[in-house]
């Protein structure tokens, strides 16, 4: 949903709001009323999923956002915001004050009403609508904070970028298993811990795990010991979560470090043989030279020789 082209804003909330209907349902998650000056400049995009009872969107708002000082229906969910870029502030409970959720922190609490809120120009981020059953007991009438960046978070952040890019192919059995991780995730959030024998987050920490090694493949520190502290997970924990994938933490760090350098023999001015086993942390160059050939049936030298020929073609 885009109604962040020059001139779209004036219908732009009616687009927006047909396709949460089309896609979403108010079932999940009502609409609340904008103001006027909202609806006359209204520029936001988003990526928007429905997960059995729950719906995930990825929200980027060029313009601010204010919803009318109106009454709010009733409605029984708990909500989560994760701001990446901007604020989201959030209309209290009753005796409560507003809240604001800043870049970098995330919010989930239990909604029993429609309540207001504004956003501001520029926002990035994620909103989380779930059922209230396991949630809402724990929740109560907290609203539980926290940074972005925290292990659980990125776990979830990770579990939520799967869902999008695989929810459409999952059988139902598969999109109420993805709901059930998402409230898991979710439960460890409000908790403030992971249980490391929960068997359906394994699938979300493997992601996070290999997007984590994936920014670290030049370190000599990574290693599953690493990865496991940076989680708040045990090493055991991590290896039963990548075995469930039939997949090797080592096996995955040593593929990804070869298909890098395997770019680099493909440069115009590729580093030598002894430079790049230095670079993606390989014990010397012979080490090197024998997993390249056992993962690629050529040697480094042997592949940088074709490389440019496979360049040309």
């Amino acid at each position: 949903m885009d109604s962040t082209a020059p001139g779209a804003a004036p219908q732009g909330l009616d687009a927006f709001r047909r396709g949460w209907q089309t896609q979403i349902g108010d079932d999940v998650f009502q609409l609340p009323v904008f103001s006027a000056e909202t609806m006359g400049d209204f520029r936001v995009k988003g990526n928007v999923t429905k997960v059995h009872g729950a719906a995930i969107a990825d929200l980027h708002a060029a313009s601010a956002t204010r919803t009318a000082d109106v009454p709010g229906g009733d409605q029984d969910l708990v909500a989560m915001y994760i701001v990446r870029r901007g604020a989201w502030t959030l209309g209290g409970a009753p005796g409560h004050g507003d809240q604001t959720v800043s870049a970098g922190q995330f919010l989930v609490r239990h909604l029993g009403r429609l309540t207001a809120f504004e956003t501001s120009a520029d926002l990035t981020a994620t909103f989380v609508v779930l059922p209230p059953g396991e949630l809402k007991p724990l929740l109560g009438t907290r609203a539980v904070t926290g940074p972005a960046q925290s292990a659980e978070m990125r776990l979830l952040t990770a579990l939520t970028d799967m869902i999008h890019t695989t929810v459409a192919d999952l059988a139902p059995a598969g999109v109420a298993a993805a709901q059930s991780t998402l409230i898991e995730l979710v439960k460890a959030v409000a908790k403030g811990r992971f249980d490391d024998v929960e068997p359906r987050l394994a699938p979300a920490l493997t992601q996070a795990a290999k997007d984590l090694a994936d920014r670290h493949l030049a370190d000599p520190e990574l290693s599953p010991a690493m990865l496991a502290r940076a989680l708040n997970v045990s090493v055991r924990t991590l290896h039963r979560a990548f075995a469930a994938a039939g997949e090797q933490i080592g096996t995955y760090i040593r593929q990804r470090r070869l298909h890098e350098a395997r770019l680099a023999l493909a440069a115009p001015s590729p580093l030598s043989i002894s430079e790049l086993a230095a670079h993606w942390q390989f014990a010397d160059s012979s080490h090197f030279t024998r997993a390249f050939k056992k993962h690629y049936g050529q040697t480094p030298t042997e592949y940088a020789r074709t490389a440019p020929a496979e360049r040309r073609g």
